[in-house]
This record gives C-alpha cells, structure tokens and sequence, in this order.
C-alpha cells in the first residue's frame, strides 16, 4: 500500500512544475483572448521564471540569474562574428565552477548536496543550452543580434527594450526547470501571435499526457517491487548481475520518461508545444521521449538520436557539425562536460561513444551478409536484447556517483555486453581497413 501512496510524492522538481501549470495556462487563454501586449508577455514569462526559481532553488537561484544577466549582456553587446564564441565559454565555466562546488560536496567533505543545489545545477544546464542555441542563431545570422539595432536606441530604456526579449527566452518559466528545447525563433513567434490551439484539443492532449505519466508511475511502483525482492548491485552473484542492472535501468528510464511528458505538458499548456503554422526553425515542437522507439529499436545509434531528442539535436547542432576529426568523440566528450564530468559519466559516455562507432560497423555489415527473413528477424531480436542491456550497463555507468559502485559494474559479468561490441568493432575496423 505505501509504494502506491508514493505516487502522491513526486519529486521536488516535478512539484514545482505542477505548480506552474495554472500560470502556464493563464499565460495561454491571455494569448488567446489577445489581452495581454507582446512586451506584457515577455514579461510575465520572465517574472514567472524568476519566481519560479526563487521558490525551487531559494538563495541557490543567484547561480542561475548571473549568468542569465551575463548572457543578455554579452548578447547586447557583442557583433555577431563573435557573439558565439564567448558566450559558450563564459556559460560554460560558470556551470563548470559550479559542478566543481558539487564535486568538492560530494567526493572531498563527504557530504550529500541539497536537493535545490542540484535542481540549480540541472537549470543550469538547461540554460546552457538555450544561451549557446540563440548565441548560435545570431551567429549564423538566423536571428538579429540586439547590438545592430541598439546604435539607434542610445537610451538605456532602447537598450533594456531591445534586450527584454532576450533575457526572457533565457529565464522563461515553462523551461527552467526541464522540458525540450526551444528555439528563440519559435519562443518569439510564440510570444508575438495569439493562441492557435483550441481549449478543447489542449484539454484532451493533456488528459493523455497525465494518463501516460501516471501509467510510467504505476511500472515504477512495480518494477521496484520486483528489484526490492532481490540483490542489489553490490551484493548480487554471477548472471543474477545481469537481472539486476536491468531493473535498475528500468527504474531510471521510467523516470526520465515521467519528468520528460510532464515537461512537455508545461509547455504544452503555455502554448510552446503547439504548431504555430510555418515553423521559422523549419521543424515543430521536439518531445523528448520518443519510448516507442527508445524500447523497441535494436540499434545504439538510433536510440542515441532518440534518447532525451532535443538535447541530441543540440549536441549535434553544437559540436557534432562544427568538427572535423573525430566529430563522434568529441561530442560524447563534451556531453560528458556539460553533465559535470564525473567519474562514472566519463566512463559512461566514452563507452557510448565506443558502442555508437560499433553499432554503425556491426550493422552494415549485417545488411551485406544477412540474405534470409528468418536469419534477419533472428538477428534483429537478438541485437535488441545486446542493444538493451548495453543501454542499461551504460546507464548505470552514468547514474553511479561513487568510484566503488562503477568498479563493481565494471567487474561484473555485465561488462561482457560491452566488450562484445569492442571486439566486433577491432575485427569489422581491421578488415574494412584491409578492404579499402
């Protein structure tokens, strides 16, 4: 009876953004009844962000204003030409001297951080990615940088004024905490135009979003009655391992798949998940979690592109398409800095990286080789089980804080998955090589 009651406690986040739904909603009737002016409404979002953030992380949200006040200044007042590139190095080292505050917490005094220390480290992050995508934007002249229009505004009412929506993409509250990323281009022509999606169809898109995160809540319940009736990771024995780092992977997946549809329905209710016409990014709004795809495909590099899908079109946008040598580990190199460049993270997604390259070569090869219906839906079904269980080892790599944990997982009969995929890629590598 006490796991069903745990449905009643979310966690801290997912509180605060049910908090915020009513203002979500006002915030789209106003749009649709056209009440409020569009400087009124850049406003209102970046008034709820702050409040938002002030009752989330309390004194904590000061690391989050600064470098939001940072960011709109450099964006003011930077060219074009190289807007991007100190904006990204500033938003970074801000995150990085934070992380390194967790990380002295965590690994030097031994402490557990607080729990609104690391809602202000997730924001962050969030935030990271908003700055270095509108930084993005003015650099490949997608969106006019403020600086152009200010030499004819001196004032420093004309400067706020050009700046004002700006600093309200960074802070707008239907994001701060979670949910996909949105583009400046589509955050202002949501701002800019009244509501296009009907009260009905919201109502009904948002039943079926609560009735989703509810049904994930009830396998949570489920799964972790399963995982609780057995050993834990540091305590299991030989091939038990293997059962136990997939429930626990389960348990993390149906987590991130919860908090993703609840962020998504924020911005559904704010009105930033509906097609607004012709997209000015070309493409409509991103869900996050993709789980048909996610649970079903038997492919590391497609469950990459699908997993947290908007984070993976930033990452590709930010690094993947700006490098040349090595494009693939460098981006998974990155990911693992902009998540705090933990040990287990380092692990983690360097191994991703090892398991994408393998997957590329493992499955072409299979195209040439595989003539058989039968042989090709043996071999789907069995790459999907490998396919899961290295996405689970890999989680959990990621997931670990302590040293201790990732030696256990590392010396586990679960490393076998992994280093299945190694030896393909060395033998499939070597003989591609002697080919060409």
């Amino acid at each position: 009876m006490m796991d069903w009651l745990q449905l009643l406690f979310l966690h801290p986040v997912s509180l605060y953004q049910a908090a915020a739904f009513p203002f979500a909603l006002l915030f789209n009737y106003s749009c649709l009844l056209d009440s409020f002016s569009t400087r009124a409404r850049y406003l209102f979002l970046l008034a709820g962000g702050g409040t938002l953030a002030v009752a989330a992380m309390h004194w904590y949200a000061v690391l989050v204003f600064v470098p939001a006040l940072g960011a709109a200044v450099l964006i003011s007042s930077l060219g074009p030409w190289e807007v991007h590139r100190w904006a990204f190095f500033f938003q970074m080292s801000w995150q990085t001297l934070c992380h390194l505050g967790l990380h002295y917490s965590e690994y030097y005094l031994q402490e557990s951080p607080s729990m609104r220390f690391c809602i202000t480290l997730s924001s962050l992050m969030l935030l990271t990615q908003r700055v270095t995508s509108l930084s993005l934007d003015i650099c490949e002249r997608k969106v006019e940088a403020p600086s152009e229009g200010i030499r004819s505004r001196n004032s420093l009412s004309g400067h706020l004024y050009r700046a004002l929506p700006y600093f309200s993409y960074l802070l707008f509250f239907p994001a701060l905490l979670g949910g996909s990323l949105c583009s400046f281009r589509r955050f202002q022509a949501r701002v800019q135009q009244s509501s296009s999606l009907c009260p009905g169809h919201c109502f009904w898109a948002l039943t079926w979003r609560g009735l989703q995160i509810l049904g994930l809540e009830c396998l949570k319940v489920a799964l972790r009655r399963v995982a609780s009736g057995g050993a834990g990771l540091t305590d299991c024995r030989q091939l038990e391992c293997i059962s136990v780092m997939w429930c626990t992977a389960g348990l993390f997946k149906l987590t991130y798949y919860s908090h993703w549809i609840l962020d998504d329905c924020l911005l559904q209710a704010a009105g930033f998940g509906a097609e607004l016409g012709q997209n000015p990014d070309g493409e409509g709004f991103v869900p996050d979690a993709d789980i048909w795809t996610l649970e079903t495909t038997h492919r590391i590099s497609l469950f990459t592109r699908k997993w947290n899908k908007s984070t993976a079109r930033w990452l590709r946008r930010l690094v993947f398409q700006q490098r040349e040598t090595w494009p693939l580990l460098q981006t998974f190199a990155f990911s693992a800095w902009w998540h705090g460049l933990h040990p287990g993270q380092v692990f983690g997604f360097f191994c991703w990286a090892v398991m994408v390259e393998a997957d590329y070569l493992i499955h072409s090869s299979a195209r040439l080789l595989i003539r058989s219906r039968p042989v090709w839906l043996l071999y789907k079904a069995l790459t999907w089980v490998h396919t899961q269980l290295i996405i689970a080892y890999i989680m959990l790599a990621v997931e670990v804080r302590s040293l201790s944990s990732l030696w256990l997982l590392c010396n586990s009969y679960n490393s076998v998955f992994p280093m299945v995929y190694c030896i393909l890629l060395l033998l499939l590598a070597k003989r591609k090589h002697k080919f060409n």
